[in-house]
């Protein structure tokens, strides 16, 4: 029979549904493990269920009603088999039990899946009927559903928690940073571009040219550093991230920085990325340093590919691929640095840096590897909202 024939149907979903906003209001995994363990023992008239939670593709026992698991342990070939196949698997007769000589005569393992990642498995085993049927099955769907999407936000709550408490320690350093640079290297540089030019008076030849580079090294130091604390006190200013339209952000840098460069070309289909992410009001400026970065680090024309890599429960890449000359492998990893150039390049090294600073204040990642076409291809992870 059916779950929707059943008799009590109209009153099992109203459970269902009491439970399932029960579980969107748990802070923890731990809460939502132990509440569905409570619903499954309430709802359901099965003597054992256990909750298989999955993290990172390894699935583990976070909690059980049958005396044969405890939490941490490894799960069953019942589980691997409903997590490879993203469906309810059943089990029956000598086959559904755990241990030789058992008591269970029927076995049902129902996954939970986020975006076709798995999250969690159900497990129940029955000791008085020959066959878990559909009535017990689709609830129990139900309820694995409610559990998996619970703990997706829970974990997103956590990592987003995680990049901030990161980002309070990393400003608190750059601040400190910036004061030193702007005050005392800054007064400093001030004062030996001074006295350079009271000595440019009294000299002349070679000793001229030596005190106008002394200068110029001290001017270039100057706007440095004024260049670095103009991106100190934006990141300052940012907003706690947000859930913002991802493809309004990339339509609108897009048409920007199409307007900017005659020479860069930029493959984007807005329909691809109908998607929210968290951000900030320099969202945008992520990928217009990206993109502007293809552009002035290329001399002949680019073409830059935007894509997107299918999303999973918690996270969206947004890659920018291009057909230029590429970033070498070696300082692949150095360009995200602030102040780090490449080998070829005439500019202040801060841009990519501040594209890293600002990603990761949003709780997500950038990176940079050889695209198919040989040129650079830029990924920043970005979190789902």
């Amino acid at each position: 029979m059916s779950f929707e024939n059943q008799p009590d149907f109209a009153s099992q979903v109203a459970d269902l549904n009491r439970y399932g906003q029960a579980l969107n209001s748990c802070e923890s995994v731990d809460e939502v493990v132990s509440l569905t363990l409570e619903a499954v023992s309430l709802l359901f008239d099965f003597p054992y269920a256990s909750f298989v939670v999955v993290g990172n593709g390894h699935p583990e026992v976070a909690d059980s009603t049958n005396p044969h698991f405890e939490p941490g342990d490894e799960v069953t070939d019942v589980v691997t088999q409903a997590i490879e196949s993203g469906e309810t698997v059943r089990r029956t007769g000598a086959e559904a039990g755990v241990v030789e000589d058992s008591d269970v005569t029927a076995t049902l393992a129902v996954p939970a899946s986020i975006v076709d990642e798995v999250m969690v498995v159900l497990v129940t085993r029955a000791t008085s009927i020959d066959e878990i049927g559909a009535e017990h099955a689709e609830p129990l769907e139900i309820l694995a559903s409610h559990a998996a999407t619970a703990i997706s936000n829970i974990r997103s709550r956590e990592q987003l928690e995680r990049a901030r408490q990161d980002l309070e320690t990393r400003k608190e350093m750059v601040e400190l940073y910036d004061r030193l640079l702007r005050h005392d290297l800054g007064n400093d540089l001030q004062v030996i571009s001074g006295f350079t030019d009271f000595v440019a008076d009294s000299v002349d030849g070679d000793t001229l040219d030596y005190v106008e580079r002394i200068k110029h090294a001290a001017d270039d130091a100057a706007d440095l550093i004024e260049r670095v604390g103009d991106i100190v006190s934006t990141l300052e200013e940012a907003d706690e991230p947000e859930p913002k339209p991802l493809r309004r952000e990339l339509d609108e840098t897009v048409t920007t920085v199409d307007t900017q460069f005659d020479e860069l070309t930029v493959e984007f289909d807005p329909a691809d990325f109908e998607y929210q992410v968290y951000g900030g009001d320099l969202l945008d400026s992520v990928f217009t340093n990206i993109l502007s970065n293809a552009a002035i680090h290329n001399d002949d024309p680019v073409t830059v590919s935007i894509y997107l890599e299918q999303p999973n429960a918690e996270t969206i890449v947004v890659g920018f691929a291009d057909d230029g000359s590429g970033v070498p492998e070696a300082v692949r990893d150095e360009i995200f640095e602030m102040g780090r150039k490449g080998p070829e390049s005439e500019g202040t090294g801060l841009g990519l840096g501040f594209v890293r600073a600002l990603t990761e204040s949003y709780g997500g990642t950038v990176e940079v590897r050889e695209s198919e076409a040989g040129g650079a291809d830029f990924r920043v992870v970005l979190e789902r909202a």
